[in-house]
């Protein structure tokens, strides 16, 4: 939501919620198998924005062979001297099948552009060339669908705190997502003019709020599952068949193999 700050959304409305909306994703998924759809989803946002969290509710009940998780680690050496979008083209979907980018080939419009890995020129033409690309995903009968995390810069910082002190959680957090604490307002500039250029009819940006992570999570799923046109798929009807008599099979004495330890049992 805009504007005035919402309160924070119950875990037990939030958990109802959210394992109703991973149903329909359920039945998005076997539509997409059905139909032969392909269908990628980009996140992207700033570092602890919540994309991360709402990709893993997303891809939670979905079947891995149908619906994969694209994240890619820093370019090599080969890679820097391919066309740009080259290596991202690789990861795109085939016929029945859901791809997630935890970020994506805007990575050159945000992290690139502000922390000078990139030319001016490099970025220049990737704002002119990203919308062609995408109108070229549209046009090949690709659904695309895009949503920008936005925190604020208090919860960003928080959220930094509370991951430096977690050692479950510490490893979500690198050297250049702490400077990027430092370059706030140089990514608000980068990310308003990659909107001003990329937001297209054919491919629009959705922004999610997501200060309250529960909410961000239950709004980005819903407003996924609204704009792609789904329909339930009637499941194969399957019986569970009787188990056959035994033919004689012995199983081999329990010493022969090497079981692990019955750590459960000291609790």
């Amino acid at each position: 939501m805009a504007g005035k700050k919402a309160a924070r959304l119950p875990r037990d409305s939030y958990e109802k919620e959210l394992l109703r909306l991973q149903t329909e994703l359920v039945k998005l998924q076997e539509w997409v198998r059905a139909t032969g759809t392909r269908l990628v989803v980009v996140f992207e946002g700033r570092d602890a924005a919540g994309k991360g969290g709402t990709i893993k509710r997303v891809a939670e009940h979905l079947n891995p062979r149908v619906a994969r998780i694209a994240a890619l680690p820093k370019p090599t050496e080969r890679e820097r001297t391919q066309w740009y979008f080259q290596r991202y083209v690789e990861q795109l979907p085939a016929a029945g099948e859901i791809v997630l980018f935890d970020r994506s080939w805007y990575n050159r419009a945000g992290v690139e552009h502000v922390m000078g890995f990139c030319t001016k020129e490099e970025h220049q033409l990737f704002l002119r060339q990203c919308p062609i690309f995408e109108r070229m995903l549209v046009e090949a009968g690709v659904l695309l669908r895009k949503y920008w995390f936005s925190v604020s810069d208090t919860e960003q910082q928080e959220r930094f705190r509370r991951r430096l002190e977690d050692p479950l959680r510490r490893w979500k957090l690198s050297p250049m997502d702490l400077e990027s604490i430092t370059h706030w307002e140089a990514y608000s500039r980068a990310k308003d003019e990659m909107l001003v250029h990329t937001d297209i009819s054919e491919a629009p940006w959705y922004v999610v709020e997501s200060d309250d992570k529960r909410r961000a999570r239950l709004n980005t799923i819903a407003h996924l599952l609204s704009s792609v046109p789904y329909h339930e798929v009637p499941p194969p009807v399957l019986e569970l068949p009787a188990r056959p008599p035994s033919t004689g099979y012995q199983r081999p004495p329990r010493d022969l193999q090497t079981y692990v330890p019955d750590h459960a049992a000291s609790l």
